[in-house]
């Protein structure tokens, strides 16, 4: 584990943001070793010194750090994971970031965590890239750890999505400008994007998630940065630049709901699922019937706020998540 105070210096504003009365929780790094030399996830544990009740999932684009205020919120130890390609977490070598390929990495962490608290299951909460992820995660983990999974809970996304109309605007902003001359450049464009529009919440956001280039200029420290397109292509040869560059937008062009197999996974969980629509997100109306057709046994919660949920209107979510189970 380490703590650099540096990368924790926000919390303080987080919690006077989601009006927090009580002290804050240690919250630590840990660095999790994938098996065969896959690299390494990284993660933030809240309150370390007790079981974890719950893990999250950022979407993609963004990092650990995007729950903070929420689980500052919600106040339960928590385990807050950085994505393969995001954050401190390592790069794939194929930049494959389906979230089919990236679900056996999550799978391996929450088997390592099961083992770890054998009699203490868990909630697995998941953003937009995240969300699709859990899903595939959680109907294999339930074969592995039989009982050890409580809750899935999905923000802002559904199977169904395509990344070519319900989430172009995201893809736009994550991929359509690289570089930026300072933080204030990229806040604007967050704000014309619609990712939100508080200046010191996108602020922080935008400062935990850049970093500064040989040339002075910010760039986001995420894989996408560094390639054309989000996750809704097979794996392109990483060693092509114009292979890796076109991939994605062929893929998504060929197959508009590159996600549909996670109605697969999804309808084989046992576990309670929630779905977390945001009134100004990437679940539509249609898309919010689809889910309770499909699902009928699950529920759904629509929330006031954009996509990014848990950075917008972190209180509004975690009051959400506590009223489902007020434990």
């Amino acid at each position: 584990m380490s703590n650099d105070a540096s990368e924790f210096r926000f919390l303080a504003g987080d919690a006077a943001r989601v009006e927090r009365t009580t002290a804050l929780p240690a919250v630590v790094r840990t660095e999790f070793q994938l098996a065969d030399g896959r690299g390494s996830l990284s993660a933030l544990r809240f309150s370390p010194e007790q079981p974890a009740q719950l893990v999250v999932l950022h979407g993609a684009g963004l990092n650990a750090h995007s729950f903070d205020p929420m689980l500052l919120a919600l106040d339960r130890p928590a385990i807050s994971v950085d994505l393969p390609g995001h954050g401190r977490s390592s790069w794939r070598a194929d930049a494959d970031y389906r979230p089919e390929i990236i679900a056996p990495a999550i799978v391996e962490f929450l088997v390592a965590l099961a083992d770890d608290q054998p009699d203490t299951p868990f909630k697995l909460l998941g953003h937009s890239l995240g969300g699709l992820a859990a899903t595939y995660a959680a109907a294999e983990f339930e074969k592995l750890r039989p009982g050890m999974l409580r809750e899935l809970m999905i923000v802002d996304i559904t199977p169904s999505v395509s990344p070519s109309t319900d989430g172009a605007g995201v893809a736009e902003f994550i991929t359509g400008q690289r570089s930026f001359t300072n933080v204030d450049e990229a806040v604007d464009r967050a704000i014309a994007f619609g990712i939100g529009s508080d200046r010191t919440t996108l602020t922080r956001g935008v400062t935990l998630n850049t970093r500064l280039r040989e040339d002075g200029r910010l760039e986001w420290t995420h894989h996408f940065a560094h390639l054309a397109g989000l996750p809704s292509a097979p794996a392109a040869d990483p060693g092509n630049a114009d292979t890796a560059d076109a991939a994605p937008a062929a893929a998504a062009q060929a197959d508009p709901r590159p996600y549909a197999g996670a109605w697969d996974a999804l309808e084989a969980l046992t576990c309670r699922v929630v779905l977390f629509p945001a009134t100004a997100g990437m679940v539509s109306q249609e898309l919010a019937r689809e889910w309770t057709e499909r699902l009928p046994l699950a529920s759904i919660a629509t929330i006031e706020g954009p996509h990014n949920l848990h950075e917008a209107v972190p209180r509004d979510l975690a009051n959400h998540i506590q009223e489902l189970d007020p434990r």
